[in-house]
């Protein structure tokens, strides 16, 4: 199955849009399911509902972290390889979505939303646009990643 379907049917079963995308690419990452769903639990609704940073964005972050960052603090030149490959990510990200701001994604105001998480009903899934949101960006990173 494509990364972006399973990632779509990870949120349409609860999941945040970043436990989404890090769920999706955990085998790759040699996490177990509960690991990753915890890692990223802080990271949806743009962190934590602040509305930054889109969860799927943030969640291929962490991918691309796990599969290419350094566990050495001094290696620049990692930092600069693995940041500048989260930044193509969110620019192509953008370029086809029109960003990777999860308030201008949903069409919110500026400004942090309450931290209650919304009931998953037929109707949120209905006004959401996440899944397709999340498809997209598990389907880009796997692209990326030529896996």
């Amino acid at each position: 199955m494509a990364k972006g379907e399973l990632a779509r049917q990870y949120f349409e079963n609860g999941c945040n849009c970043c436990q989404s995308m890090v769920l999706a690419f955990a085998p790759e990452m040699g996490l177990d399911r509960k690991t990753a769903m915890r890692m990223a639990s802080g990271l949806g609704g743009g962190v934590g509902r602040l509305r930054e940073i889109c969860g799927a964005v943030s969640g291929a972050a962490i991918v691309l972290g796990m599969l290419h960052g350094s566990a050495d603090p001094n290696d620049h030149d990692a930092k600069t390889a693995l940041y500048k490959e989260i930044q193509q990510f969110a620019e192509s990200f953008a370029k086809e979505k029109g960003s990777y701001i999860c308030r201008d994604l949903l069409g919110l105001p500026a400004g942090k939303d309450v931290p209650v998480p919304e009931e998953r009903t037929a109707a949120y899934y209905q006004k959401r646009p996440c899944g397709g949101l999340i498809a997209f960006a598990a389907d880009l990173l796997e692209k990326q990643l030529g896996i």
